[in-house]
């Protein structure tokens, strides 16, 4: 017997812990790279609802779990009339661009109405806490015109009156209560089937004064997004009680650290110990809800575009399919994770200092590991908390360099306890990202899904490859009672030559049964069966990954 150290990946909250296992392994001298994977213990579930995208991005090939309907837009989105403005991102135009109907909520009806039809069970609907919303759909708002003006309708968490299903377009006000009150009786509440599941607080809060300076022209305050998510939470609960809360929704790092160097973060932090915005957002709605007797935050809601840089930025820039912008791209989802790897980045020369995260060990001097702070964060904070990435892309998302980022990037959400995660699509077409989905999704073509529960996987070489692992639940493991186990492994090769000497090593106590192999490399985004591997003594396999691409292996034991 020989002993594998395994960096298990297991707990949601310290995500990265030293377990050594006792394996028979065969005798492998010069293998490239070894994949670990340990069926004996299974993890954690993995939520369904890390598969999801904002605006139905993606078809129901892929098998989409969550949908959210957020964005800029939704900041000055008017519920009663469907008038939203876009702010800065198209000359501040009042419009009916998300619906051109008056009746009320009907973009959010029919956002809802196709999720539900897509198969999404979750879906989560953005409210307005910036202050005002759009009042007419005449177009372009000057500056003369900021808020308060005839241009815009205030916002109120609460209506203080008996809700009405046909509001009066005609008072100067727009209630959040009386919205899901609204929801709720079309569609039932949070605990039924068809309700809406979530709410985020609004959106981007620390860019206001940018993306909407007509509605919000000065900088957002830490306290004052603390008191609007508590009163608007408050408003949602007492409507929907099983509703879940999502904020603060943060664009970034520099939202995460300072909030976007808000005017009185260096006071609210006096003396209390924080590390970072994150830290004092927590620990103040974790006061509140303790204040009120209920949870008046269920998700902490983060948005997150790598600022990793090769030739230039990897999202949002031009050339992004160049040599160093596709190594770039390929390394980036470490960031996530890591305490080792330091990006190419602002965050990495100026905001990622050297941590000691409890129960994780301490980040190497630029380090990111954005996960395992967050989680430490969580933790100390306000435990119980979810954590979202409601808004997410690594670029390039109709080539294989993106393919893969967005394969790893789901894997990681997986391992790391992630509790939903909606992909923004920033390229005008998405074939390589939709491959990512389906081969976690549907890689057969028959809905047929990588297990829900994870496994602890370890590869050892990280920066050429990536491995997940995970199995049914227990309620589902098993085939017609015949007692065969699915352990599904995700492996991504990163380079671009294929890795012959990749071997997989199982510990269990079972024997294998069955090899499948699904696949999508360079040459296609279609998902294609390939090759079954062959078999080693001591429950391992030898496999040549091909070149630039992401396998899914089904592994029947029994």
């Amino acid at each position: 017997m020989r002993t594998v150290a395994l960096l298990a990946m297991a707990c949601a909250f310290v995500p990265a812990i030293l377990l050594i296992v006792d394996v028979a392994l065969p005798r492998i001298a010069s293998a490239s790279v070894q994949f670990f994977v340990d069926a004996t213990e299974p993890g954690h579930r993995i939520s369904p609802y890390i598969y999801g995208t904002n605006f139905h991005t993606l078809g129901p090939q892929e098998n989409i779990e969550s949908q959210r309907y957020g964005g800029n837009r939704l900041t000055g989105y008017n519920w009663e009339t469907n008038a939203s403005n876009a702010g800065a991102d198209w000359y501040h135009s009042s419009d009916g661009y998300l619906s051109s109907s008056v009746e009320p909520a009907k973009a959010l009806m029919d956002f809802h109405e196709k999720s539900l039809e897509m198969g999404a069970s979750y879906t989560i609907v953005t409210l307005q806490a910036a202050g005002y919303v759009a009042a007419d759909r005449q177009g372009p708002v000057s500056e003369a015109e900021t808020a308060p003006s005839k241009r815009w309708k205030e916002v109120k968490s609460r209506k203080g009156e008996p809700f009405s299903l046909k509001p009066s377009r005609f008072d100067d006000y727009v209630y959040m209560d009386e919205l899901v009150n609204f929801l709720v009786t079309k569609y039932g509440d949070a605990s039924t089937p068809t309700g809406v599941k979530g709410y985020s607080i609004d959106n981007e809060p620390a860019l206001w004064p940018h993306t909407h300076p007509r509605i919000h022209p000065h900088k957002t305050t830490c306290e004052e997004i603390v008191q609007k998510t508590i009163e608007l939470a408050s408003a949602v609960k007492d409507v929907d009680p099983y509703a879940e809360i999502f904020g603060p929704v943060l664009y970034g790092f520099a939202a995460f650290d300072t909030f976007q160097d808000a005017p009185d973060w260096n006071r609210v932090k006096l003396g209390k110990g924080y590390s970072w915005f994150i830290d004092y957002y927590l620990d103040e709605m974790r006061k509140a809800s303790e204040t009120a007797g209920r949870r008046l935050l269920d998700v902490l809601d983060l948005h997150w575009y790598p600022e990793a840089r090769g030739d230039n930025r990897i999202v949002f820039e031009s050339n992004a399919t160049s040599e160093k912008n596709v190594a770039a791209r390929l390394q980036a989802p470490r960031s996530l994770w890591d305490l080792e790897y330091v990006e190419d980045s602002w965050i990495s020369q100026w905001r990622a200092h050297s941590r000691e995260i409890p129960g994780v060990g301490t980040t190497r001097q630029g380090a990111i590991a954005l996960l395992p702070r967050v989680l430490a964060s969580i933790e100390k904070y306000y435990p119980g908390t979810k954590l979202a990435i409601t808004e997410f892309s690594y670029g390039a998302e109709d080539h294989i360099s993106g393919g893969i980022a967005m394969a790893d990037t789901l894997g990681i959400f997986g391992r790391y306890g992630v509790y939903a995660a909606n992909f923004w699509q920033v390229s005008q077409k998405v074939d390589y990202v939709a491959a990512a989905y389906r081969i976690y999704r549907n890689y057969d073509g028959n809905m047929s899904t990588f297990g829900d529960v994870s496994l602890k996987a370890t590869s050892s070489d990280v920066a050429k490859t990536s491995v997940y692992a995970a199995t049914t639940s227990a309620a589902d493991q098993t085939e017609e009672g015949s007692g065969v186990q699915k352990v599904h492994i995700i492996a991504l090769n990163k380079t671009k030559e294929p890795l012959a000497d990749s071997f997989f090593t199982i510990a269990t106590d079972r024997k294998i049964a069955d090899i499948e192999v699904w696949a999508f490399d360079s040459g296609s985004p279609d998902i294609r069966k390939l090759d079954s591997p062959m078999e080693l003594e001591d429950k391992a396999f030898q496999y040549t990954l091909p070149a630039l691409s992401v396998c899914h292996f089904v592994i029947s034991l029994e």
